[in-house]
C-alpha cells in the first residue's frame, strides 16, 4: 500500500467532502500518522471510512469524525484537555499537537496500556493516559475543552462540572439512529449553552447512564 497515497486520499474523498476544510487540522493529518495508532492487524484499513476494532468491543473513531471534531474544538495552545475514552491514543495525539496538555481516561486497562504505548513511542509527551470510567466526570479538576469519545444518552453533570467558565465540551449525544454531535460552552457558574453541530453515529460510552422511559 501506498501510505502517502492513501492519506491524500482519506483527506480529500472522506474528510474534505464532511465539511473539513480548516488547513490547520488537515495538515494534522499529515503530521500525527494514524497508522501509528492503528493495531497490526487492521492496518491496511487505517485510513478507510469505517471504525477500526480495538480490543474488548471498543473501536477507534472514523478518520472523518476525528477530523471534525477537531475542527469544531479549535484547542489552542494554552487549553488544557480532559478526553473521555483513549482508545488507542490516536485522539489525544491529535489534541496533543494543538494543547498545552491533555489527560484522557480509558476504562479498559488493556486499551490503557495500548494508548500509552502508542504516543510514547510517537514521542508524545504532554498526554497522561489515567485508568477509570469517566463518564461522570473525571475528579475536581477543570478543564478548557472536555471531549467525549463514545456517544451518551445525555451529558452528565460530572462531566459539565470539569469545564472551566468559558470552556466548552464536544459530545454525540442520543441513541440510534438519532444522534447529534453538540458543543457545549459553560457560560457562568451555572448557566451552559449548547449547540447542535451535526448528525452522526457513534458507539455508546461504556455505563453511561440510559434516561429513564418513565413518562409522568
Amino acid at each position: 500500500m501506498n501510505i502517502e497515497k492513501a492519506r491524500f486520499n482519506m483527506i480529500e474523498q472522506q474528510i474534505r467532502p464532511w465539511d473539513v476544510l480548516d488547513l490547520d487540522v488537515l495538515e494534522l493529518l499529515v503530521v500525527v500518522k494514524r497508522e501509528a495508532f492503528v493495531p497490526l492487524a487492521y492496518r491496511a484499513l487505517a485510513f478507510a471510512d469505517s471504525e477500526i476494532p480495538l480490543s474488548n468491543s471498543e473501536s477507534m473513531m472514523t478518520p472523518k469524525l476525528e477530523a471534525r471534531i477537531m475542527q469544531e474544538l479549535a484547542v489552542q495552545k494554552h487549553e488544557n484537555v480532559l478526553e473521555i475514552g483513549a482508545g488507542s491514543g490516536y485522539m489525544a495525539a491529535l489534541l496533543a499537537h494543538k494543547a498545552r496538555h491533555v489527560t484522557t481516561v480509558e476504562i479498559e486497562p488493556e486499551l490503557k496500556a495500548l494508548a500509552e504505548k502508542n504516543l510514547a513511542d510517537y514521542g508524545i509527551s504532554n498526554v497522561n493516559v489515567e485508568l477509570g470510567d469517566g463518564v461522570q466526570g473525571w475528579g475536581d479538576a477543570s478543564y478548557d475543552v472536555v471531549v467525549v469519545s463514545g456517544s451518551v444518552p445525555s451529558v452528565t453533570a460530572g462531566l459539565l462540572a470539569n469545564v472551566k467558565v468559558g470552556g466548552r465540551l464536544l459530545a454525540v449525544v442520543g441513541s440510534a439512529p438519532a444522534m447529534t454531535a453538540q458543543i457545549i460552552t459553560r457560560t457562568s457558574d451555572v448557566a451552559y449553552s449548547t449547540v447542535g453541530l451535526f448528525e452522526t453515529l457513534l458507539k455508546p460510552l461504556r455505563n453511561a447512564p440510559v434516561p429513564s422511559q418513565f413518562k409522568f
